[in-house]
């Protein structure tokens, strides 16, 4: 049992070799182009009726961009990495899922979310900001409703409408203003006139093509915006590079400069299979993706491969034998095998050294495993200022003091953008306070900082006090009463016959 997902950059193939062979793009982008998730507002997802979070909130000069999201069971936690798992998806012009149009809260028909970016090029010192929104509807799939064996899901579809695309600039007042570059809504191509004829010139048939795209894009779950279909046309036609970058450089980081690992990741080290999430350089070429790694048994993957899970494994025992003092894995090669298409293989097992003993890995704790599944991830947020990693439930099975120091490293001396949650308040006691948000009870306004702080108030007891009196403008704690608790804990048993 395997599932192998990775993209060799200097081999790519598909979508990503159109980013990699552009003379507009590519390996240029990734040397002098710094995207950064600013800010983030959600409308009507989950439990979220509106919510916003801006990540660029500490007061030290840290290089490091970390918010980590507290707050009680079903309080939008987990929104706000899914919200960020859509992001990754339409950036990357992948499709959809049916199952985030399920995400869209009861109360309205459609969710609709806004991401803002910090856009930096190293080569000039330019700065400047970018807004990129969208809503989520869900639909019949008509292709499928004649489907004899088709499955509920499989019935309906998420569709991505209503798609702007902006850039910032400051009026005669110096506010920030935002300009919009694309915005599909219109039974036009895109909006404004002005610059649809800056990026896709004024031929009929590239129109007439567009909106064909623009239909099929809508059909296959997929963002109009960030498609392959509008790329080749901009690239094709468009007079401006600085226009062209703004995609290109959102592209680019959609695909292969943010990481989402969801609960999912969890789940999966409980039935012994290691989801490996890792992007790698040397001075040959780069390696991007993900790997899934049977634990009970042996592996079989691509043969090409075996190299790059070698050396990303050497470059984790690095750290991890500091982490967990004396403990390092290796990759065991058992041979080769033919895949059931006839290629050639490679059998691999992952192995656990410590105290000169050898173990397979299956053997060794969730929480080892945790670590070990995303700490390629961690490494290059903190040597990276490109890379942005979002993690759900980081805490999950990692001693608590480790947790709190290791995010204190990342804070103080890394370069990246790590965005998590977290139940685990330690890293409450480490963190600059400006790292850390938290969720309300009130659906309209989910997430805030904590004011009224001194200097010398520990977050955790302040967090753990205005639980109990409430002293924030919102409430982020919806009380539980001990004694209804133990009554219901006592009529559930004499209903079940205890």
């Amino acid at each position: 049992m395997y599932r192998f997902c990775v993209c060799i950059l200097t081999f790519a193939m598909g979508y990503d070799n159109i980013l990699l062979n552009s003379n507009h793009g590519g390996k240029d982008i990734m040397k002098r182009i710094t995207v950064r998730i600013e800010r983030i507002e959600i409308f009507n997802f989950k439990n979220v009726k509106y919510g916003e979070l801006d990540f660029e909130n500490n007061r030290k000069p840290y290089k490091a961009s970390i918010l980590g999201l507290y707050g009680q069971n079903g309080s939008g936690k987990t929104a706000l990495i899914d919200a960020l798992s859509l992001l990754k998806l339409t950036l990357s012009g992948q499709k959809v899922p049916v199952n985030f149009a399920d995400y869209i809260n009861v109360d309205s028909g459609y969710a609709t979310l806004k991401y803002y970016f910090k856009v930096v090029n190293s080569e000039n010192n330019g700065e400047y900001s970018a807004c990129y929104e969208f809503s989520i509807r869900k639909e019949t799939d008509e292709s499928a409703q004649n489907t004899e064996y088709a499955n509920i899901n499989e019935l309906y579809k998420a569709v991505v409408f209503d798609e702007v695309l902006s850039y910032s600039y400051k009026d005669k007042e110096t506010k920030t203003k935002y300009l919009p570059v694309v915005d599909t809504r219109t039974e036009d191509v895109f909006i404004p006139k002005s610059k649809y004829s800056v990026l896709v010139g004024n031929n009929k048939k590239t129109k007439t093509n567009l909106l064909s795209d623009k239909k099929l894009t809508s059909s296959t779950s997929r963002s109009f915006v960030f498609s392959r279909e509008l790329l080749n046309a901009l690239r094709k036609n468009c007079k401006e590079d600085y226009h062209l970058n703004l995609f290109e450089s959102l592209i680019w980081f959609g695909n292969f400069e943010l990481f989402i690992i969801n609960t999912s990741n969890s789940g999966l080290i409980t039935m012994n299979a290691l989801p490996l999430a890792f992007k790698y350089e040397n001075k040959e070429k780069a390696s991007i993706g993900s790997l899934m790694i049977n634990l009970n048994s042996s592996s079989l993957i691509p043969q090409e491969t075996l190299d790059v899970v070698k050396n990303v494994v050497e470059n984790m025992n690095v750290v991890l034998t500091q982490l967990v003092p004396g403990l390092t894995i290796s990759v065991k090669d058992l041979g080769t095998e033919m895949f059931p298409n006839g290629t050639i293989g490679s059998k691999i097992q992952l192995m656990s050294h410590k105290n000169s003993k050898e173990i397979p890995l299956q053997y060794e704790s969730e929480g080892i495993k945790k670590i070990i599944s995303i700490l390629q991830l961690l490494i290059v947020v903190y040597n990276k200022t490109s890379i942005t990693v979002a993690v759900d439930e980081l805490d999950s099975g990692v001693f608590e003091y480790l947790l709190g120091e290791l995010l204190r490293i990342i804070s103080e001396k890394g370069k990246g953008q790590l965005i998590f949650t977290s139940h685990n308040l330690r890293p409450l006691e480490t963190l600059d306070r400006g790292f850390v948000a938290f969720t309300t009870t009130n659906t309209n306004n989910r997430y805030i900082r904590m004011t009224n702080i001194k200097a010398n108030n520990n977050l955790r007891d302040f967090y753990y006090r205005d639980i109990v009196l409430g002293e924030q403008n919102e409430p982020v704690y919806d009380p539980t009463n001990n004694y209804e608790i133990a009554l219901a804990f006592r009529e559930a048993g004499e209903f079940s016959g205890s």
